[in-house]
């Protein structure tokens, strides 16, 4: 959701560059916070007999992510406006508190074997699994297609809409995002404590 604010920094330098330095520094900020959360998660794996453990405590975690953006549902007044210098900060504190990699960690362990997954879902747990530099692509497939899907937004909005439209227009989907977290973990979690290992 860091488009609104390349929207900000190419309106109030007058600047389309000012909306792509915006968008790269926001790239630079959720790729750092992707990889963050999923490399540790890369290198324990090789932790063949605590798996089952590190499943469950990431379920715990989702779901308990998800029980606080239930409760504490606010964003802090500071966050309000960020200057392009911060964007990159800002990207990275917002990925890590909003768990933008924790949707890749699932997957990343198996938590998703319960069902039957699509070909998108089987190919992307094996290749996730199979190294590390496998782990930092994933990452950054997924920061491309965060900024290409927000940078097409952040585009349009600077280009043909402008801020009246954002003001008039705007939906918070937070209530969503933290019910699926704790539903995902939940059916993780249940999956993890009913299955023999």
């Amino acid at each position: 959701m860091g488009w609104p604010l390349a929207v900000s920094a190419g309106l109030l330098d007058k600047s389309p560059r000012a909306l792509l330095r915006a968008l790269l520094a926001l790239a630079a900020g959720h790729l750092l916070a992707t990889l963050l959360v999923l490399l540790p998660f890369a290198l324990l794996l090789v932790l063949a007999e605590w798996q089952r453990s590190i499943q469950i405590g990431a379920s715990l975690l989702v779901i308990g992510f998800g029980v606080y953006r239930l409760i504490e549902r606010r964003h802090p007044r500071a966050l309000a406006r960020i200057p392009p210098t911060q964007l990159a900060l800002w990207s990275f504190a917002v990925a890590i508190a909003h768990g933008a990699a924790l949707m890749l960690v699932p997957i990343y362990l198996g938590l998703c074997q319960a069902f039957e997954l699509d070909a998108g879902h089987e190919a992307a747990g094996a290749l996730m699994k199979a190294s590390l530099g496998m782990a930092v692509l994933v990452s950054l497939v997924h920061v491309a297609a965060m900024i290409g899907a927000g940078g097409c937004l952040a585009w349009l909005v600077y280009r043909y809409l402008g801020l009246r439209f954002v003001s008039r227009s705007w939906f918070n989907l937070d209530l969503i995002w933290a019910a699926s977290l704790i539903v995902v973990g939940v059916v993780a979690l249940a999956f993890n404590l009913s299955s023999r290992q």
